[in-house]
């Protein structure tokens, strides 16, 4: 999909629904675990922002080879205990046997945690060709299986509009996905991407397939651009020509990345849903402000309490 902005053209009239009634808009989204009391802080600053727009969920992201397994943990008990959205912890399958995988799950259910991500993930180094656990679960499709039996996870996994970079055809990668949907998955969500026509392509595809899941878009607001088409090589997502242009030059001036990464996000949100979306899954990075910011031109409004009226005695 070309941008409107680069080429000057009109975007299609997609009016906003009115405030508080945004009628079938739903949201979630995605933060990672803090490492410092610095990030800790802006992690639950963000939340607390974006607590208002009543998200369906919100996930918190497992590191690579269960690096941030207690801190995503924590973070997730937190969430339960301290406000009133839904979290849903991230679960790899990488660096753990099944054992270890299946004790993380556990403790997820009895602390109340009733939805996971579950993932295969990537390598502890973020390079290499991925090896599975001698003693664990191979795939993802094979992990959804073993949270089945722990217990009746709701498991949301991923799917690649523009494939997965290791499927050796766009045909084995859709396969894949039907596989861990087979198993017990009830959601898949979607790697990032910038072109809207690539999903609504493959969500096409997917149709095709038989596959009735939901399949949320996953939506990334881009701020540092030269990191994002640097994490874009490796996981298989195209950067558009007319994205760099827009960013070009900026690398010292923040402000004005942030005004553009809002509207490119917020273009790609609008034109997906005039072609009928009405759920998006919004990485966060641990920022509110950008991902709010889209949410309002989506036409979502923070919810308001209702007032408790005393029965007459």
């Amino acid at each position: 999909m070309t941008s409107p902005i680069a080429l000057g053209k009109k975007l299609p009239i997609v009016l906003p629904y009115p405030p508080g009634h945004a009628r079938e808009l739903a949201v979630s989204f995605e933060f990672f675990p803090p490492s410092t009391e610095k990030m800790e802080r802006g992690l639950w600053a963000a939340i607390k922002r974006l607590e208002p727009l009543g998200p369906r969920f919100v996930s918190v992201t497992y590191g690579a080879g269960g690096s941030t397994r207690d801190r995503t943990h924590a973070t997730v008990q937190r969430i339960l205990s301290d406000t009133s959205l839904i979290p849903a912890a991230h679960l790899t399958c990488v660096g753990a046997s099944r054992a270890e995988v299946d004790d993380v799950a556990r403790r997820y259910w009895d602390a109340g945690i009733r939805h996971i991500v579950a993932l295969r993930g990537d390598p502890p180094d973020g390079d290499g060709d991925y090896v599975p656990h001698p003693d664990g679960y191979r795939y993802a499709a094979d992990l959804v299986t073993g949270l089945k039996r722990i217990a009746d996870f709701e498991i949301s996994v991923a799917a690649y509009p523009e494939t997965h970079p290791e499927a050796v055809s766009p045909r084995a990668d859709l396969d894949n996905l039907k596989r861990k949907l087979d198993a017990g998955a009830t959601r898949a969500i979607t790697q990032y991407f910038f072109n809207g026509d690539d999903y609504l392509r493959f969500v096409d595809r997917v149709s095709a397939a038989g596959i009735e899941v939901p399949i949320v878009p996953g939506i990334l607001p881009v701020t540092n651009f030269a990191q994002v088409a640097r994490f874009s090589r490796r996981c298989g997502s195209s950067v558009p020509t007319w994205m760099a242009d827009l960013f070009e030059g900026l690398d010292d001036d923040p402000e004005t990345r942030k005004l553009i990464a809002a509207t490119v996000a917020a273009e790609q949100c609008r034109l997906l849903q005039a072609n009928g979306v009405t759920e998006f899954h919004f990485y966060t990075l641990n920022r509110a402000d950008l991902t709010y910011a889209i949410c309002h031109m989506l036409g979502l409004r923070p919810r308001r309490e209702e007032p408790v009226i005393a029965a007459a005695g």
